[in-house]
């Protein structure tokens, strides 16, 4: 009874078992793309496990999002490695060493969706990419990596993702080799495919929340989404001027728009920072959005002052008055800060700020997956806060990119360390709460 409990092949369907086309003629990628709760992370834990233990692979490597996202989803989650991991089959985890250890002997090595140069060099004969949607560089992540699924005698890549509409994720699904053949097989699933093992109040907060809404075509039958003909934003903008190097910038600021409470259902604070290059362009440089207190979101800002050295941090104070101000102060009364009150809809302060993204003057600098939702997605006059779609409008307004260009001195080169600190010259940065924090 045991053994049946844990035969996955028993248990799965049809579609959660790897396809016939997979590692035959050239096919060696096999993509996931379902909607939320089909359990995809459990086809690809199990899939793993067997490649481990039955199928002779002996160098497979994982790939998240984040570290975060590897250790409480891939491995710890319920449908994790370890979840699904055997009693007489079960890996040591060691997150400081960042891999897994089967019982075999065979080593997994855990790679980064943030940290796409670490991807140079390892080699694989089975990769799992999770949430690849996710990634701030996926494209990077994927490519660094797949040069280094070299190793036996049949390499296979798995890929699980929501279907965000992203180019890289279309581009994918798409790929053929020289000789025209199909290099991915695509998996697609609904989330009422699932229903038997979800829970009745997941259907009644996510189910309800999506059904019958664009977006739930996304989040709940796994489609890829055309571009929203009511919405400012175009992902084809977003996409054709998303750069990998950032020039010199004259001005970088925070955008924070705060929520007013951090219970349960209620907005994000949206922390975003954008710098001004000497090209004049604008350049978006990071997401920091919490769903928190103001003492943590107010931390989360000013982490990310320190961390790209800006010159001030633009807060929207139609909400929290001087309490926003106040609130930033207390926790580093160093900082620079600069209200702005919101006296026009969130349409008019939008629509030049789309403008510039449709002339190709601002460019992200990596991915932003949940804040390009926002964008591709927020209606003019829909009653929904987009929050840090706000905080990118105000970080973006307070550069004034269509000012002249005038020439600025040459600033020192900053470095960032594998933490995220940065570097000014020999005076170190830290993340806030260090006990080194500098005071300016």
């Amino acid at each position: 009874m045991k053994t049946l409990k844990s035969d996955w092949v028993f248990w799965a369907w049809n579609e959660q078992l790897p396809p016939e086309a997979w590692g035959k003629d050239g096919c060696y990628i096999w993509a996931i793309r379902t909607g939320r709760g089909w359990g995809k992370n459990r086809t690809a834990a199990e899939t793993f496990i067997r490649a481990v233990r039955y199928e002779g692979y002996k160098f497979p490597n994982l790939v998240g999002a984040t570290a975060d996202e590897v250790r409480d989803v891939m491995v710890k989650g319920e449908s994790g490695l370890l979840a699904c991991s055997p009693e007489d089959f079960y890996p040591e985890y060691m997150p400081s060493q960042k891999k897994l250890t089967w019982p075999n002997g065979v080593e997994s090595h855990i790679y980064y969706g943030t940290e796409p140069d670490k991807g140079r060099g390892p080699q694989s004969d089975f990769l799992w990419f999770d949430e690849i949607a996710k990634y701030q560089y996926p494209e990077e992540t994927f490519d660094n990596l797949l040069l280094g699924l070299r190793l036996g005698p049949n390499p296979l890549c798995l890929v699980t993702s929501t279907p965000r509409p992203t180019k890289f994720l279309r581009e994918l699904e798409s790929r053929h080799d020289r000789q025209g053949r199909a290099c991915t097989v695509v998996t697609r699933g609904r989330t009422q495919d699932n229903s038997p093992n979800l829970s009745p109040v997941f259907f009644s907060t996510v189910i309800s929340k999506y059904e019958g809404t664009r977006l739930g075509r996304q989040e709940l039958e796994g489609d890829f989404l055309d571009d929203n003909p009511e919405a400012l934003w175009k992902r084809a903008d977003i996409d054709n001027y998303r750069v990998r190097q950032v020039p010199q910038l004259s001005l970088v600021v925070v955008g924070v728009d705060p929520a007013v409470t951090s219970k349960a259902g209620s907005d994000d604070t949206g922390i975003i920072v954008a710098g001004k290059g000497i090209d004049n362009h604008g350049y978006i440089l990071g997401d920091y959005t919490v769903h928190d207190t103001p003492q943590k979101w107010a931390e989360a800002a000013i982490t990310a002052y320190y961390k790209h050295l800006a010159n001030k941090i633009i807060g929207e104070v139609n909400n929290g008055g001087d309490l926003v101000e106040l609130n930033i102060k207390t926790v580093d009364a160093s900082v620079r800060f600069e209200s702005v009150h919101a006296s026009r809809g969130k349409a008019t302060r939008a629509e030049p700020i789309s403008a510039l993204y449709e002339q190709g003057k601002v460019h992200h600098f990596g991915t932003f997956p949940l804040l390009e939702d926002e964008m591709c997605e927020w209606i003019p006059g829909a009653e929904k806060s987009p929050d840090r779609l706000d905080a990118l409008v105000w970080g973006l307004t307070a550069l004034n990119l269509s000012a002249p260009r005038y020439s600025v001195p040459k600033s020192p080169i900053v470095e960032y360390d594998e933490e995220g600190s940065s570097f000014f010259g020999n005076v170190r940065m830290p993340q806030f709460g260090g006990s080194d924090m500098p005071k300016w």
